[in-house]
């Protein structure tokens, strides 16, 4: 299973990004191979459509799981119409949430926010 958590820093102890669509970087962490990387996210200074943007990135990696803080409305659907499954996290670092997930501590997010489009205008 591939695992994907917005990033501020490259570091798997910094706290999840507060942003997914708008988020620097994505944490991909494969449970297979037991192993992670950072990536790079290319929607980060979109002017309109990052978070579409974002999911289709995530998409294109084969993503099976978004941990997030939140997600936009539009993100959302995209996701889960590539049926991926998507986790809020809680209040700590990037590791801490993907152990939460396998401990069942995670819920699947059933809230998304209206978005901000064209830069919140």
């Amino acid at each position: 299973m591939k695992i994907a958590v917005p990033a501020d820093v490259n570091h798997v102890e910094s706290e999840v990004g507060s942003s997914f669509a708008r988020t620097p970087h994505f944490f991909i962490f494969n449970s297979d191979h037991n192993d992670g990387f950072f990536i790079d996210n290319p929607s980060v200074k979109s002017h309109g459509g990052a978070g579409i943007k974002a999911a289709q990135f995530l998409i294109d990696h084969h993503i099976d799981v978004l941990l997030a803080p939140r997600c936009g409305e539009n993100a959302a659907k995209v996701l889960k119409a590539a049926q991926m499954e998507i986790y809020e996290t809680n209040t700590g670092s990037i590791k801490e949430n993907i152990d939460a997930l396998f401990n069942g501590r995670l819920t699947v997010m059933e809230q998304f926010h209206k978005g901000s489009h064209h830069g919140g205008k």
